[in-house]
């Protein structure tokens, strides 16, 4: 009976992977009472197969579930329309709530009858015995048989604490409950004084920002986090991840941020292979509807390299929703798992992010300095600029309070604060992160984010004569243009190396430097524009393409 119950409140199965020959392991271990044995992997390399019963009985709470998403994100306009025809009446509630009452029962039955079908299945008791006994007594053999199948992610336990390193615990500094530190945006009327009248006077202005960042503009900003889209990617992702653990040998693992969201992620371990890169592991960061099943972790893989890659919240298996806080929240147990758990060390870990992942993989820069490096693809300098793009121009007011007060992804601010190796790619093609359109290389937001790095960190020679030539440089669209514009000022890469040596020799690593103080217009323009090549790369290619192994390189750096 307890077994029944147990099928009855389950999760949904939905693979059983075939165990890797390196991975098998004797049935059971010695001493270990809630070792249960393992699956068969010769018959059960397939999607799971449910009994009829179970299948016609997910396939109506599958309906259901969709269904309570729409009348969700409907429901403001039904009861709109309910009030206006008069329905919202306590005559025409009551008979309303028994039909609702009896909706629930049914599918409560329906959930009796999945349950009765799982519990006929040996494959679904077989794996139900392993999640109980894994959450039992989570020793490594029991987790290694859990890892053979995929399911609700809900139900998976979780494998890494925030809390776990010994140093957060003894630290003060660290994150609290609340989050992790973030920068805050200046106010935008500086000078003001912060009265109790001032406050009454914001306050619906506050309400409409607030409203307006938790229903419509984190859906437009993170349309991942939507559920009936995800409900739609379902056998895409189910596929992508079934590659990294089949192929790949990817390890899955769920982590517990300090908000309490908990953050799926997947792990390809490449130290035990000869190449070097093995060693370094590369922490992908996804776009706003992107996942690590099918997302840009390809990259990093074909190329060597060990990746970690991880959902937002709110995404797939990740709770929680996707606003910055969150996301660095996130961001910070996953590094933490990286150093504490994978035993890998700062230096020897990369940051690479596509899109609007640009914005974590730049707080992680900000907030562990050690890290190797940093690679922004397709990335932006702040989200305002976009977000104008595609409003009305009559809530440009809105939009601006908006972003800052709720959404504030301020990409450049936060890179500004790191001191390692960074490399931007930019899309000649780009039609997301352009202001204008697509043609129009010089509204690619990738422009701003590089000249407010160079600004940064050699404000002497981007000076007028230096700025100058990096706008002349970012107009260029090809590789020819580059080079006619690049043999126009006569760079000699020699000696501007020769220069950043000795300024460096002399004053040390930590910018921003005064290099170019006592230098000629000309000097000034060769230094800007061969720091602006080494810190960019072009890639021809629009938005959503994938970056080809050969163009994931590492940050150049003295």
């Amino acid at each position: 009976m307890a077994k029944l119950l147990s099928c009855v409140l389950g999760p949904r199965l939905y693979k059983i992977y075939r165990e890797r020959d390196s991975e098998r392991a004797p049935s059971s271990v010695p001493g270990t009472p809630t070792s249960v044995t393992n699956p068969p992997s010769s018959s059960w390399d397939t999607y799971y197969q449910p009994r009829a019963l179970e299948k016609h009985a997910d396939s109506i709470l599958a309906l259901a579930s969709v269904f309570w998403s729409i009348s969700y994100y409907s429901s403001p306009f039904a009861f709109f329309y309910l009030y206006r025809k008069g329905y919202l009446s306590l005559s025409k509630v009551v008979p309303f709530s028994h039909y609702a009452g009896t909706l629930l029962l049914l599918l409560a039955g329906v959930a009796c009858l999945r349950g009765i079908g799982r519990w006929t299945n040996p494959q679904y008791r077989q794996f139900i015995t392993i999640l109980e006994a894994t959450h039992r007594n989570r020793s490594a053999e029991n987790k290694r048989q859990l890892a053979n199948y995929n399911f609700d992610f809900r139900s998976w336990p979780v494998d890494f604490h925030w809390e776990e390193p010994s140093s957060r615990k003894e630290s003060r500094g660290g994150p609290s409950r609340w989050g992790v530190a973030l920068l805050r945006p200046e106010p935008l009327h500086r000078g003001t004084a912060d009265t109790f009248l001032n406050r009454v006077k914001k306050l619906p202005c506050q309400i409409t920002s607030y409203l307006v960042a938790h229903t419509l503009g984190r859906r437009m900003l993170y349309p991942g986090s939507v559920y009936l889209l995800q409900k739609a990617l379902m056998p895409v992702l189910l596929q992508g991840q079934a590659r990294l653990v089949e192929e790949c040998n990817g390890r899955r693992a769920k982590l517990q941020a300090c908000d309490g969201n908990e953050i799926d992620t997947m792990f390809v371990d490449r130290r035990g292979r000869a190449e070097p890169q093995g060693q370094k592991l590369v922490i992908c960061c996804e776009g706003n509807a992107g996942f690590y099943e099918v997302g840009c972790v390809s990259t990093p893989l074909e190329a060597g390299y060990s990746v970690l890659g991880w959902n937002h919240p709110g995404f797939a298996g990740s709770t929680g929703v996707p606003f910055p806080q969150n996301e660095a929240n996130a961001m910070d147990v996953v590094v933490q798992f990286a150093i504490h758990r994978l035993g890998f060390q700062p230096q020897d870990i990369i940051i690479y992010a596509w899109s609007i992942g640009g914005f974590t993989a730049t707080w992680a820069a900000m907030s562990y300095p050690d890290l190797s490096a940093v690679i922004l693809d397709a990335s932006f300098d702040d989200l305002v600029p976009l977000a104008l793009k595609v409003m009305p121009d009559s809530w440009r007011g809105l939009v601006t309070r908006t972003v800052r007060q709720h959404l504030n992804l301020n990409n450049a601010e936060q890179l500004c604060r790191y001191q390692g190796p960074v490399l931007l790619i930019r899309r000649t093609k780009d039609e997301i992160i352009t202001t204008t359109v697509p043609e129009d290389i010089m509204s690619n937001r990738g422009n701003d984010l590089l000249l407010k790095l160079l600004q940064h960190r050699y404000p002497r020679v981007m000076a007028e004569e230096g700025l100058q030539a990096v706008r002349q440089w970012l107009e260029a669209s090809s590789q020819l243009e580059e080079a006619s514009i690049y043999s126009r000022w006569e760079v000699e890469e020699d000696w501007c190396l020769s220069v950043l040596h000795s300024y460096q020799a002399e004053h040390g690593p930590e910018f921003p430097w005064s290099v170019g103080e006592d230098m000629s217009p000309e000097g000034r323009r060769q230094l800007a524009l061969f720091l602006a090549q080494k810190h960019l790369h072009n890639f021809e290619a629009t938005h959503c393409t994938p970056l080809p192994a050969q163009n994931f390189q590492m940050p150049w750096h003295l």
